[in-house]
């Protein structure tokens, strides 16, 4: 005879909204009358719901879902009242039990609509709302576009959330980019004169002078008589900035022994357990990728630090790195671990969730300061080289070779990184005025600022009240305890400022989090399930 066991019947999803039916310890039980059908097999549960409970079927659409749900809760009541009276203890237990396969993809789906509902309803209140904008490609070789949405409202509070995550199964033009921005913008009913302005990671198909997204997006808020600015990621064009200094005479050679120690398992064992023998600081040297981060810092400085102990392993596998022996050399790597331990820590200062534009460019101006500094200094008669510990060290472990000498050259590359900054940063220095009026009202000269703010300035700088509350509460909460009527125009510009993004930081995190939850092993996973996901993550 033919087994039903061998034939591997499942439980379907679609049978608890049609029939009524859910799964319960690889049993299929009526939720209406809680009986049990022996197989499953869609003929018997469908004979089973016509035969006893066709009276179900004038529920439709959003009434037959709110019936489920309520059978559902009756089912969980009743087996907690058994639970009572039967094994009190292991109440929590059952209470955590789920109905069924879906039961977490549903409750997910369900919050992510929350959100999104609290998100619409705040949106009505943004006087001004900036957007993000990221894309990248996930696993399964979908375009994913992450769109980021911050807006403030009358009160100064600062809303930083993810407005919508759009998959892009075609081309990703700048025009295709706009069509996917419009829609969820539109979906989420905010106004486009609000917009105040659109950061992007610089890619062509988004900074596209005629048809990338910026331009598209301000061409389309100037049409709803608003003004909204480009921006390109204050984090991307830092990163840009530190590959300026090349220095692939100091790389290569770092790269290649860092590679040849860790690419093969009988070597990398050896080298680490040649350091656990020496007691060595450091159990390991760092593999670099070039597109994370902080990657190329932390290496150099891993590899400086185990540099005498990598020339020793290297001369037992005899391959010597004859560079480890050239002071010359060696100096350049010592600088090269200065400057980009300083980038790193600007690097880790522009990160993080709900920093303010003002925020990022006092930490961007703070490093051009410092650049000037260390050329100053470099460029001395006799070369103050404090800020550059890895640099100093060299030179007094080689005290008879004239490394001094390289530190004009230093200094040289040094101003040739500044200028860089300053080439690059130029869409922030174009708004210094406003960012510099914003965040130190008190330090403007009236006659500086734009004819609409003068009068109010004045009232603020003749305001001795004002300036002590300027000293002690936040920004934030000083424009929020000026007056309304008295203090219009001030207010506004408040409020756009605020309401800009100064990097794509939450745009990289989120990435990271698409990738860990959309991996190799999940890559069925839906593009709905994955904005749920992401929207509660985020």
């Amino acid at each position: 005879r033919r087994k039903v066991d061998s034939e591997g019947r499942r439980f379907q999803d679609r049978w608890k909204v049609e029939y009524f039916f859910t799964e319960i310890q690889n049993h299929c039980v009526c939720l209406i009358c809680q009986e049990t059908v022996a197989v499953y097999k869609e003929f018997n549960v469908k004979r089973h719901y016509q035969s006893r409970h066709s009276t179900y079927d004038k529920l439709t659409g959003h009434d037959r879902s709110e019936k489920l749900k309520q059978l559902e809760a009756v089912l969980i009541e009743c087996v907690m009242k058994m639970v009572e009276n039967i094994c009190p203890e292991k109440k929590q237990e059952f209470a955590n039990i789920c109905l069924a396969r879906n039961t977490v993809a549903r409750r997910i789906e369900e919050i992510s609509s929350d959100i999104k509902r609290q998100l619409t309803s705040k949106g009505v209140d943004f006087d001004f709302f900036s957007i993000a904008c990221d894309e990248s490609t996930d696993l399964s070789d979908t375009a994913q576009l992450l769109i980021f949405m911050r807006g403030v409202d009358d009160e100064m509070n600062v809303t930083e959330e993810l407005l919508d995550l759009q998959s892009l199964t075609d081309q990703t033009r700048g025009k295709d980019l706009f069509v996917s921005v419009s829609s969820a913008i539109d979906d989420m009913k905010l106004p486009w004169n609000k917009v105040t302005g659109i950061i992007t990671d610089g890619a062509p198909a988004m900074v596209g002078e005629r048809s990338g997204l910026s331009t598209l997006i301000c061409n389309k808020v100037i049409e709803e008589g608003g003004k909204a600015i480009k921006l390109h990621c204050i984090i991307h064009q830092q990163v840009l900035c530190a590959k300026h200094l090349k220095y692939d005479h100091v790389m290569k050679p770092v790269l290649k022994t860092i590679n040849f120690i860790r690419s093969k398992a009988l070597c990398h064992r050896q080298f680490k357990q040649f350091l656990l023998d020496i007691q060595a600081e450091y159990e390991d040297v760092l593999y670099h990728n070039d597109v994370r981060w902080l990657s190329r810092g932390s290496a150099l400085q891993r590899f400086y630090s185990l540099r005498k102990e990598i020339g020793e392993f290297l001369e037992t596998k005899g391959q010597p790195m004859r560079e480890l022996s050239d002071p010359i050399w060696l100096a350049d790597l010592g600088f090269l671990v200065d400057i980009t331990k300083h980038l790193n820590v600007l690097n880790t200062s522009l990160q993080g969730k709900d920093a303010a534009v003002n925020q990022l460019y006092s930490h961007l101006k703070a490093f051009g300061t410092k650049l000037q500094l260390f050329i100053r200094q470099l460029s001395q008669t006799q070369p103050n080289t404090i800020h550059f510990s890895a640099l100093q060290e060299i030179m007094n472990s080689f005290p008879q070779d004239n490394i001094s000498a390289q530190t004009s050259r230093y200094a040289a590359d040094i101003a040739s990184l500044a200028g860089e900054f300053k080439r690059r940063f130029q869409d922030f220095a174009a708004i210094e005025k406003e960012i510099s009026l914003f965040s130190s009202p008190f330090s403007v000269d009236p006659d500086d600022a734009p004819d609409q703010l003068q009068l109010e300035l004045i009232e603020l700088h003749c305001d001795s009240e004002l300036r002590s509350r300027h000293q002690q509460l936040s920004l934030v909460n000083f424009y929020r305890q000026l007056d309304k009527s008295r203090f219009q125009e001030i207010r506004t510009l408040a409020k756009k400022m605020l309401s800009l993004f100064g990097s794509t930081y939450m745009c990289e995190k989120t990435f990271s989090a698409m990738n860990f939850n959309k991996n190799r092993v999940r890559t069925r996973l839906s593009d709905s399930h994955l904005r749920d996901i992401l929207r509660i993550k985020t």
